[in-house]
């Protein structure tokens, strides 16, 4: 019989048709079992294999039916697609790397082992970083050294020529790029990484593939069954009856979600690019191929996969095609099979929508990681404002998150920044969500009064007002400015915006990622519109090749320049990340808000068992001062000390927070 779950009381004819469901999903698996023997027959799979399966499978079948039934149910043709998804499921198991089940066995006994204090993530490109796999497998000391032990490499499987979205319009999903190297390049990399204890997270760009994929290539072709994995239409009745309620993506790039294609006299539904199809996942056709590209992307050895804009990957006509019911459905019924035949997998979700969406995504059985958008464009809109009250209004009632599932905590990553707080958030706070949200891009792009930012417009739809923001973290904190400037103390404030943000993303709860080339201050890089392919992406502006030069200034000889701070903004988060590791109270999700009774200020405790550590944040270029009282009342005791610098502090007098310092407070 297959594991009961709990369910909520229902009146008599819910109850009558769960049991029906019920009924039908096991007798359903009696049906299928002869198949699956036979898959087994074919892999010659060893019976201690077939058994743990077997325990998995009967486990997760009944969600798993229940889900499948709900998305394809009706079609005449669900039980032979059914039939394919299990097989499917059964020959990943079969030919998983032995070392991969190993590591599996581990992870389903510590569901959560993602979130521990010693979780610290970075992001590149590989060709960015280092050239190719080759190259970066001999920096895996440097990741060491810095203190990651979380790695995500940016899309690097075979892309269309030129413009490819920064590799996320995929051609072959079981390709590596062959710039960077091959398959087996990237096994021997997650073999590396895995010996020296860091996780491999790599993208799953599953809502489209390329024009160039084998797929649409077929579809170019005629060939009516690969017309059916992408949503396609003879005329414009249909189109333009669904942009009626869909929002565009890129407006500066070409407007509307459809696109023309000479070749076969068709509409091809595009969100992003006109070179990045839409799958249809209303055809289980494709949640079927699809879920062999993933299982072959697991068995590479990743240990995270980063599923992109999960939002988009289900249309219905009349909607915004948004955070569908069925979105979610399909990324539950993905994880159920990931639990089955690669239970150490762990997905992560990238939905860069209004944050009551974005938690949405987020449970054990769907995703569990996400990225947290609202804290990154809420730290940035602090920054701005000298003024914490919509971060600790949005913190009061957003942070919590269901058990064995963690945040990811951000600054800036490849893609852009928006302003995805609630607006009505802000209203009880008495702001204008339009017109903050007009101020910010003002501010960001250096064009209201006082800003010290040198961000650059990206996506910027006149009609509408909406417009994100681009730009590394320095240049974003002050730092172009100031060495534009040649001012020493501009450059001492941009320094410690930066170290003030990344101090809160490394304490305020979940796995704090760092988009490599922060840990140098590295600044905008404008000569990207030197590359056609590249020219009309502003977001390449934050996406600088390494220097690894750099590495020279850490020579206690380098006193002074742009290598003295660069070598100060290495060390300082170098030594956070080595001190956030040696705090058990850093582990986990537990977070509350502390009253500071300064505006300016952040204040939040941290705890796990009987470890406690009280973070305070001035956002304010003035120093700022914190009751010791209140430090006291928190849990601090008389006497506590800051992790980072040392010092030991008194409940007798205010603690005084220089400009934007950041305080880790624990007990003497």
């Amino acid at each position: 019989m297959i594991g009961s779950s709990h369910n909520p009381p229902a009146s008599n004819g819910a109850s009558r048709a769960s049991d029906g469901l019920r009924f039908e999903a096991e007798l359903s698996l009696k049906r299928l079992m002869p198949r699956l023997h036979s898959c087994w027959e074919q892999e010659r799979v060893e019976l201690s294999l077939r058994d743990e399966f077997q325990v998995r499978l009967e486990q997760h079948w009944l969600p798993l039916f229940r889900l499948l039934y709900d998305l394809y149910g009706s079609r005449y043709d669900f039980f032979y697609h059914l039939d394919q998804i299990l097989c499917t499921a059964a020959r990943a198991w079969a030919n998983r790397p032995e070392e991969l089940r190993e590591l599996d066995l581990h992870r389903m006994v510590e569901p959560d082992w993602f979130d521990s204090e010693r979780m610290v993530g970075g992001a590149l490109y590989v060709d960015l970083f280092s050239e190719n796999l080759g190259r970066l497998r001999e920096s895996i000391d440097y990741f060491k050294d810095l203190g990651l032990t979380y790695l995500h490499l940016m899309p690097l499987f075979a892309v269309r020529p030129g413009d490819n979205d920064g590799g996320y319009a995929i051609s072959n999903y079981r390709s590596v790029d062959p710039r960077l190297g091959t398959i087996d390049d990237l096994r021997r990399l997650a073999d590396d990484l895995r010996a020296a204890g860091i996780s491999l997270v790599l993208d799953f760009v599953f809502n489209h593939t390329s024009d160039d994929h084998e797929w649409a290539q077929h579809a170019q072709s005629g060939d009516y069954e690969f017309q059916n994995f992408y949503y396609i239409f003879p005329d414009r009745d249909l189109p333009d009856k669904y942009e009626e309620t869909l929002r565009e993506i890129f407006p500066t790039v070409r407007r509307g979600n459809f696109t023309w294609h000479d070749g076969m006299q068709r509409w091809v539904w595009t969100t992003f690019n006109s070179f990045q199809w839409d799958l249809n996942y209303s055809n289980p056709a494709v949640f079927r191929a699809m879920l062999e590209e993933m299982f072959f992307i697991a068995d590479t050895g990743v240990d995270i996969l980063r599923l992109d804009a999960v939002a988009f990957i289900w249309k219905s006509m009349g909607t915004s095609c948004e955070n569908l019911p069925e979105a979610h459905k399909l990324i539950r019924a993905f994880n159920h099979l990931a639990r089955i035949a690669t239970p150490g997998l762990v997905f992560k979700s990238e939905a860069i929508v209004h944050p009551d969406e974005v938690v949405k995504y987020i449970r054990p059985d769907e995703c569990q990681l996400s990225y947290n958008p609202t804290l990154m464009a809420l730290l940035w809109e602090s920054l701005a404002t000298r003024s914490v009250k919509l971060l600790v209004r949005s913190l009061g009632h957003r942070h919590r998150l269901p058990k064995e599932t963690a945040w990811v905590n951000y600054l800036r990553c490849h893609d852009d920044i928006g302003w995805t707080f609630d607006d009505a958030d802000a209203a009880a706070l008495g702001i204008n969500a339009y017109d903050h949200r007009q101020f910010l891009n003002d501010f960001y792009t250096g064009q209201y009064e006082g800003s010290f930012a040198r961000g650059i417009p990206f996506q910027e739809n006149i009609e509408t007002g909406d417009m994100r923001i681009a730009g590394t973290l320095a240049s974003l904190a002050g730092l172009e400015l100031a060495i534009e400037k040649d001012s020493e103390q501009e450059k001492e404030l941009a320094i410690k915006r930066m170290l003030l943000l990344q101090g809160i993303t490394l304490s305020v709860g979940g796995i704090p990622l760092i988009y490599l080339g922060e840990e140098w201050a590295m600044l905008n890089d404008y000569d990207f519109i030197k590359d056609p392919a590249k020219a009309g992406d502003t977001r390449w502006v934050h996406r600088p090749k390494m220097r690894w030069e750099f590495l020279s200034e850490l020579d206690d000889s380098i006193e002074s320049g742009d290598g003295s701070i660069r070598k100060r903004v290495f060390r300082s988060l170098q030594k956070m990340i080595a001190v956030r590791k040696s705090l058990p109270a850093l582990a986990g999700q537990n977070m509350d808000l502390m009253t500071t009774n300064n505006p300016h200020v952040l204040g939040f405790i941290r705890y796990r068992a009987s470890d406690r550590l009280i973070v305070t944040a001035n956002f304010s270029e003035q120093p700022q001062p914190v009751s010791g009282n209140l430090i006291r009342t928190a849990g601090m005791g008389r006497f506590f000390q800051d992790a980072i610098s040392g010092r030991t502090y008194t409940t007798n007098s205010d603690v005084e927070l220089g400009p934007y310092e950041i305080l880790w407070l624990c007990r003497v």
